[in-house]
């Protein structure tokens, strides 16, 4: 028999931190994710882990960053404002290539917007939020359950690929409470960074192996190198030569890129006889589940694509789905973001509808089945936004 256990979506996350084996955690407490703080606060020192506030959103990235190069699992969260703030430290976690793990349980925005309240308005900024190029996987779980395995996969992904990753709750996610079935976390793979194999007079901090990772030694370890965010070269110092930027800046980008087949996952409902499709994620993925069961019993075949890793985008997959349906319809908590990946990916095979909202509050699974009759009865013809 499973042993179910009642948990809250942000506590949740907590104990699977602890469980993947986080044991540093540097954050300030920000609505609706401060509930993964407090209860990383009590759990760490239960592990011999450390915990610390900081003064602010910036130095509590930085401060995680730190925790990475010392050694350990690090991981902080927030959420819309505090994103927008750690976003030049996360370009220096992606250049300096520090394995950590930042979890943004979404609310609404612009600005300060609605602390309290659902939204999914962050899908772009964590892609493109800092400047220049790279590829940030991210995660987006839609049950209490799913927050669990996907906080354990955002720390086996970062450990790997030695690369920040995001895992994108929300706050519907990440305040609500469900039954988990704990049986599932008590022996899951764990990944770890990998070591030095060479002596420290040899090591070379930023050389890359075949996968396109570096090893990392932990600072501490007798190992002596540089880190900074500017160009550098295999030792970590700086460098302006273009053919060592060049090839840093790709290397970067490819070691994520060359996995993105491994760090792509999805599920699938109903999609198998869909003459059309829903893309939904999170929260609002719960709404098109239930909308796509009331549609079939009215005798519309419409099924849900739900991609659980937002970035890197599931493009093959995407354009698949779109060759084999009528119409697609993308409801999202926000004014259109990932609906514009699923129209780049799907090349224009089909007509792509957009549901948007960003008054805080959720797109309910009767709205969605109203689209849907439109969309399959025809009534709507061109693509049109719903605010």
């Amino acid at each position: 028999m499973a042993k179910l256990e009642l948990k809250y979506g942000n506590h949740a996350c907590a104990e699977a931190a602890i469980i993947a084996g986080c044991r540093f955690y540097a954050g300030y407490p920000i609505t609706p994710s401060s509930e993964v703080a407090e209860k990383m606060a009590e759990l760490l020192p239960k592990v011999g882990g450390a915990f610390i506030q900081m003064e602010d959103e910036i130095a509590s990235m930085g401060c995680a960053i730190g925790g990475a190069f010392a050694g350990k699992k690090s991981m902080t969260a927030t959420s819309g404002p505090g994103f927008s703030l750690k976003q030049e430290n996360i370009g220096y976690a992606v250049m300096s290539e520090a394995p950590v793990v930042i979890v943004n349980v979404q609310r609404g925005g612009p600005s300060t917007g609605l602390p309290t309240q659902v939204g999914q308005q962050d899908i772009m900024q964590t892609q493109w939020g800092t400047h220049g190029d790279k590829l940030i996987p991210a995660f987006c779980p839609a049950s209490v359950e799913e927050v669990m395995e996907e906080t354990i996969r955002a720390f086996n992904w970062a450990e790997v690929l030695r690369t920040p990753v995001v895992l994108l709750m929300d706050e519907v996610i990440g305040h609500m409470k469900e039954s988990v079935d704990m049986d599932k976390f008590k022996n899951p793979e764990i990944w770890n960074r990998k070591k030095p194999k060479v002596p420290p007079e040899e090591y070379l901090a930023y050389k890359p192996e075949e996968d396109d990772v570096p090893a990392l030694a932990d600072f501490g370890d007798g190992y002596r190198y540089h880190v900074t965010g500017l160009m550098h070269d295999y030792t970590g110092f700086p460098t302006t030569n273009p053919v060592m930027c060049q090839e840093l800046v790709e290397r970067l980008i490819r070691k994520v890129k060359r996995r993105a087949k491994e760090l792509e996952k999805n599920e699938e409902f109903m999609l198998d006889d869909a003459e059309f499709a829903i893309v939904a994620f999170g929260s609002t993925a719960r709404s098109a589940k239930l909308a796509v069961k009331l549609a079939r019993e009215k005798g519309i075949k419409v099924g849900l694509f739900r991609p659980i890793t937002l970035w890197p985008s599931p493009e093959e997959t995407l354009y698949r789905l779109a060759g084999k349906v009528k119409a697609i319809l993308v409801p999202e908590l926000n004014m259109g973001q990932y609906v514009l990946e699923v129209e780049r990916c799907t090349k224009g095979q089909c007509p792509i509808f957009r549901m948007n909202r960003a008054n805080g509050q959720m797109i309910y699974p009767f709205e969605i089945l109203e689209k849907i009759e439109e969309i399959a009865s025809g009534k709507i013809v061109i693509p049109v936004s719903k605010a």
